[in-house]
């Protein structure tokens, strides 16, 4: 596929694929802005910390990045993207006078996918950034796919595991809270046990795609945790947003009005949900927010099912709904 057909198969998330120029000169960041106008969304920085700062919160497709800089060099600008998780995916390529065989050694050793040599030419510039625009988004297909479960089609523990360790530092680096949802189908081994497991697997799936109804933001994460389980990650979404957020799954679920005969809980197939809120600290760790979660999921259960419970460990309160 080329990148045209790419696009129009997965469409990207967020709107047009984004290019992040870096260089010192505008007038080099204009000479490439022309290059891609109309076609991509163009972003632009100046230094090293800004690009870097850009590439965290906008998150680029691909980055076209000048060698010399005053303060961070391309180089040094390619290795702490590299190093992060969050923006070690990105394609670099150096934009550069130099055309030392050496040069390109090392940019290439750091990560590097691409060198472009000043004066640069339109044509060949934009041939090079569709080839890796083209390759990255057949990575990312790829990759998505990992991160996906077989039987829900939600996002899987994998992905979970990723993604909270992401969101943990972003609200931490922000100040933000942070907030999980964990949630098990009440008496599911009793529903597998009368129906039996091939309605079993429709009931997760149904139930499933009810609780994305309680997601609402683009960076909120429903993901399977493991049999009947799944977990909610909700950056930026203090207590009383993510009881909310936990009452519209529940009553989603509830609506789907699935038969379940042998639940003491009623006669549909229900939830129980566990809530844990914190702003991340140093002193604190995603793990024990997890098992705060899992906490209140085991006093909804004790409670008698089909409800939430919550801690909200920044204002130091636990409640049960």
């Amino acid at each position: 596929m080329n990148l045209e057909q790419l696009q129009e198969a997965f469409p990207h998330p967020v709107g047009p694929l984004r290019i992040l120029v870096v260089d010192d000169q505008p007038v080099n960041i204009r000479a490439l802005y022309e290059v891609f106008r109309g076609r991509f969304e163009v972003l632009m920085a100046t230094s090293g910390e800004q690009a870097i700062s850009l590439c965290r919160e906008q998150r680029p497709d691909i980055i076209l990045l000048d060698v010399v800089m005053p303060g961070l060099s391309g180089h040094e600008v390619c290795r702490r993207l590299k190093a992060s998780p969050g923006t070690r995916d990105i394609p670099v390529i150096f934009v550069t006078s130099q055309n030392e065989e050496a040069e390109e050694a090392l940019g290439f050793e750091i990560g590097a996918v691409d060198f472009i040599t000043k004066p640069i030419n339109p044509v060949i510039v934009l041939a090079r950034v569709r080839t890796h625009l083209a390759l990255k988004l057949q990575s990312d297909l790829l990759r998505s796919f990992a991160m996906i479960d077989g039987l829900t089609k939600v996002a899987n523990r994998r992905k979970f595991d990723e993604t909270l360790a992401l969101s943990w530092r972003a609200c931490q680096r922000e100040g933000r809270p942070l907030s999980l949802v964990l949630l098990d189908l009440d008496y599911f081994k009793q529903y597998n046990d009368r129906y039996g497991h091939q309605k079993g697997d429709h009931c997760l799936m149904a139930v499933a795609g009810a609780l994305g109804h309680g997601l609402r933001r683009p960076h909120d994460l429903l993901a399977r945790y493991g049999g009947e389980e799944f977990v909610c990650i909700l950056p930026g979404t203090d207590s009383q947003g993510a009881i909310q957020c936990a009452e519209v799954m529940r009553e989603a679920v509830k609506a789907l009005q699935i038969e379940h005969q042998d639940s003491a809980a009623g006669p549909f197939v229900s939830i129980s949900l566990g809530i844990a809120t914190q702003i991340p600290g140093a002193d604190t760790s995603p793990e024990a927010l997890l098992a705060q979660a899992d906490r209140q999921l085991y006093q909804a259960k004790r409670k008698g099912r089909n409800r939430a419970c919550f801690i909200d460990l920044a204002a130091g309160r636990d409640a049960g709904k």
